[in-house]
């Protein structure tokens, strides 16, 4: 088959965004608590003493054995070079926009700010529990939410036992602040 037809295109590498990751919205700042600060940093040094330099090894080592056509080796390690590549570009522009906020700051608060663990009621009885964090940040699988989620907007300045309201594409829904909670400092 010719080159041509199967040859990644070279614009897709201009690409820094990470997949699923949100936008941060315009002229906002990239709050970050120090931990994701930290564990974004630390994947970036990884990438940048660890990993690069071993695949920059084997391409050089595919390189070296001939037909780089055809080279199983030599191909998918250009290829995950760019992805590496990529990803620093990434984590580069994240941490330097980013401006860390450590939510310790407000322990013994009763207001909702960035880093608070908010428990809620909503209209239908059930209670659940959230902890804002930076857009990088998040896990939704563990019950954080990225400080731009319609949740957290919602909460965020209210005080526990406040009523707000939160948009949905259902409608509008009421929700209960029932505690707020942040880590100790």
């Amino acid at each position: 088959m010719n080159k041509a037809f199967v040859k990644e295109s070279e614009d897709a590498d201009d690409d820094d965004e990470a997949p699923g990751l949100p936008p941060l919205p315009a002229g906002a700042r990239n709050y970050i608590t120090p931990a994701g600060y930290a564990r974004l940093r630390a994947e970036l040094m990884q990438l940048l003493d660890t990993e690069r330099p071993k695949m920059v090894e084997t391409v050089s080592w595919a390189a070296k054995n001939g037909d780089r056509s055809e080279n199983g080796d030599y191909l998918y390690g250009k290829k995950r070079l760019r992805e590496i590549d990529r990803r620093i570009r990434f984590l580069t522009k994240r941490l330097d926009i980013a401006e860390v906020a450590d939510p310790a700051l407000h322990h013994g608060h009763t207001q909702v700010f960035f880093g608070a663990t908010v428990t809620y009621a909503r209209e239908n009885g059930s209670e659940q529990t959230i902890t804002i964090k930076g857009i990088d940040e998040a896990d939704s699988l563990h019950g954080e939410v990225s400080w731009v989620a319609p949740i957290a907007r919602a909460l965020l300045k209210a005080h526990e036992g406040d009523e707000v309201q939160l948009v949905t594409p259902a409608g509008v829904e009421r929700i209960e602040v029932l505690e707020v909670r942040y880590p100790a400092p």
